[in-house]
């Protein structure tokens, strides 16, 4: 999810391509409050070959069908509430479950794919969108529905750490496919590892660490409306390390080092988008950059799997006093306005951005260790252009979670290491 801006030769193959791209999604005009909803942009790529391609094969095609019968057997806002509660919860332990290697696989797709869960979140949004029930439900009633199947859905809600001592606390972000309008096949790395790495315990050299996810949209209105924080806020404070994570460059892994307040308006998935400030709470406050906490020396240099890793400290900004956009290898300079944090200018960057001001905002800069984690773009198979997958697509996938259980298994050596030094010289 880097961004355009970010210099082309290591700009992600996804966005190069998207860049020349026709947005060919296009939504219903909106409903009369109160009615039902026409399909959002998302929701209208369902019905492409690829995407009922993978729902079939991978046994999620009687997801929606399923929630629209429990729907329609709601007879309050009551009961509709805890059908979507229920439901979307169920979605996302059925995902988890189906990339962890437990029950049925539901089809030959691979189990590390990521894609089920997002083809059909989309066709039970769908169904919450257009269903028509037999008492009264406004529009608020409708979204906050909506809200509920989404936080569930995407694992938001199920994040809990056991009580104890001994095992560290870690909390791991994904994200779902996106640049769809370019190739609908597209799976997103980051969405893979955190339903791999959900509710597991990586062996470190510290000792054992649990690890919990979510996954969050490439949507710019629900960032703008808090999902990170309302998702984050309650379980910074009681973790150990933090990573969010993003598809980015193609062949290498970036530890991002600076995140900067800007968004470049690169189209989301609804295809829209508008260059403006990182809109966030007390905006008076509002820094133009953040820096990650992560042992980022350590990670670089360990070897965690077959892709490089970089510590990477690029920005781009407007240097104080100035009026035009300048690349700076080595972070922004004092006073200067940001342009792209080393992540880019996209989601990606804005993630990285609201949880490392978070961590900061909640006094946790100098104790938790926390930022961004970019992995190689996920490409398919020499020749493929049409087949939703192939051998080396699904090695890439793995080989890119498991180096992502690598790295989180190193940074929470090192941020223990750095704690105990800290700790022998105070």
């Amino acid at each position: 999810m880097i961004s355009p801006r970010v210099r082309t030769g290591v700009l992600g193959l996804a966005l190069l391509t998207a860049l020349s791209s026709p947005a060919t999604a296009t939504a219903a005009a909106p409903a009369a409050p109160g009615s039902a909803a026409p399909p959002t942009v998302e929701e209208l790529r369902l019905d492409g070959a690829a995407p009922q391609e993978i729902l079939r094969r991978s046994g999620f095609d009687t997801v929606a069908p399923a929630f629209a019968r429990a729907l329609d057997r709601a007879r309050s806002y009551a009961e509709a509430r805890r059908v979507v509660e229920r439901e979307g919860s169920a979605l996302w332990r059925r995902a988890v479950d189906r990339v962890q290697g437990r029950g049925p696989a539901g089809g030959d797709l691979s189990r590390d794919d990521d894609r089920p869960l997002y083809w059909a979140r989309l066709g039970m949004t769908r169904e919450l969108r257009g269903w028509k029930p037999r008492f009264g439900l406004n529009a608020e009633r409708r979204a906050r529905l909506a809200d509920t199947l989404e936080q569930t859905s995407r694992g938001q809600t199920a994040i809990r750490y056991p009580h104890g001592k001994g095992l560290k606390r870690v909390l791991v972000t994904g994200f779902d496919p996106f640049t769809l309008d370019r190739d609908i096949r597209i799976s997103n790395p980051s969405g893979a590892v955190a339903l791999a790495l959900d509710g597991t315990v990586i062996e470190t050299a510290s000792g054992p660490a649990r690890v919990e996810t979510a996954v969050f949209p490439v949507r710019w209105r629900d960032f703008t409306d808090g999902t990170v924080e309302r998702a984050l806020r309650p379980h910074l404070p009681e973790v150990d390390l933090f990573t969010t994570v993003s598809q980015g460059r193609v062949g290498r892994v970036d530890v991002e080092r600076t995140n900067g307040a800007w968004r470049g308006g690169f189209g989301d998935n609804e295809n829209t988008g508008r260059p403006e400030i990182v809109p966030v709470s007390d905006p008076a406050s509002q820094p133009q950059w953040t820096s990650t906490t992560l042992p980022y020396a350590a990670i670089a240099a360990a070897e965690t799997g077959r892709f490089p890793v970089y510590d990477n400290t690029a920005v781009t900004e407007i240097p104080a006093g100035g009026t035009e956009s300048v690349e700076r290898p080595d972070g922004p300079t004092p006073g200067s306005t940001a342009r792209a944090g080393g992540g880019g200018d996209y989601l990606s960057n804005e993630i990285a951005y609201r949880a490392t001001l978070l961590r900061d905002r909640l006094g946790l800069h100098g104790t938790l260790p926390g930022g961004h984690v970019h992995t190689p773009v996920l490409e398919f198979g020499a020749g493929n252009t049409t087949e939703v997958t192939d051998p080396q697509f699904v090695r890439n996938r793995l080989d890119i979670v498991a180096q992502v259980r690598a790295i989180v298994a190193v940074a929470v050596s090192a941020s223990e290491r750095v704690s105990a030094s800290e700790r022998a010289r105070g």
